[in-house]
């Protein structure tokens, strides 16, 4: 993988990994545009830069997470990230299955922009109940909302937020928890991907952190890889609360219906055995957002 090739995945997952469009599909996409091989090294790569993503929240809450210090919301984090983490462990290796089959991926991606068209006008009374009222209850029921992300094409941000909604957070509340919840979530992933998990890497398994460390040019395309998507997050993260409170969720609805149609084009089209493979392989919530 080059230095550009790890950027524009890098853009790509910082832009996607917060907005209700799946950013799995849109790896996948990227990948396939720039003809790489779907090879363990890349995969990696693609979990890995998620640690930009889960800096570029903390960044732009910081004084949510450091400052207007609450045991009752970190409580209520570590609580709803639980079944996140415990459904993807059991369902792990039957996900890993739909990851070979972008056809369902790309799917996946229109159905849920049909159900986008819909949710402004089945949440259409706002609450009025703030982030630092979520209950433990509220963001438990949350978390197994996420857990929905599980099939690639859904969108960790999209389940998480219309779980939001569904429990009767406002938009604003319920993307800002959504934001929140993504942080344990996707540092799981992140430490999995780079510490447990064993990859084959030319020949020989290694854990992640050790691809990484194995050449100055790996070390330095995670650098790069992280930086960018700490940039493009964060600015993703502080635009589409402005966003979706003036246009609410139509407009990513029919995105995300035409890139699924530009995706099943593509992928009916390739010869059985160049079937281009997503990079998010850890089911555990990719999210890919």
């Amino acid at each position: 993988m080059s230095i550009l090739e790890a950027l524009i995945l890098a853009l790509v997952e910082g832009l996607t990994e917060f907005l209700p469009i799946s950013s799995t599909a849109h790896l996948l996409f990227t990948e396939n545009l720039m003809g790489m091989e779907s090879s363990d090294y890349v995969k990696m790569f693609t979990v890995s830069i998620q640690f930009g993503a889960i800096l570029a929240v903390v960044v732009a809450y910081w004084k949510r997470f450091f400052v207007q210090v609450s045991w009752s919301f970190y409580k209520v984090l570590a609580l709803s990230v639980l079944p996140a983490l415990v459904l993807g462990k059991l369902f792990d290796d039957k996900i890993e299955e739909v990851f070979e089959k972008p056809v369902i991926i790309a799917s996946v991606l229109i159905a849920g922009g049909i159900l986008l068209l819909f949710i402004d006008k089945i949440f259409s009374k706002e609450s009025e109940i703030l982030d630092g009222e979520v209950s433990i209850r509220k963001g438990l029921a949350v978390g197994f909302w996420q857990c929905l992300a599980m099939m690639p094409g859904v969108s960790r941000s999209a389940a998480s937020i219309i779980g939001g909604l569904q429990q009767g957070l406002n938009r604003k509340t319920a993307a800002e928890f959504s934001f929140f919840l993504a942080v344990p979530t996707m540092a799981a992933v992140t430490l999995y991907s780079l510490v447990l998990k064993d990859w084959n890497y030319h020949g020989q398994a290694m854990k992640g952190f050790e691809m990484v460390l194995s050449s100055q040019q790996n070390t330095l395309i995670f650098i790069l890889g992280n930086v960018a998507s700490f940039a493009v997050a964060f600015l993703a993260v502080k635009m589409f609360i402005r966003f979706l409170q003036k246009y609410g969720f139509k407009v990513w609805g029919i995105y995300r219906i035409v890139v699924g149609l530009v995706l099943l084009l593509v992928f009916l089209n390739q010869p059985p055995n160049q079937e281009s493979q997503p990079s998010k392989v850890n089911s555990t919530i990719n999210h890919h957002p």
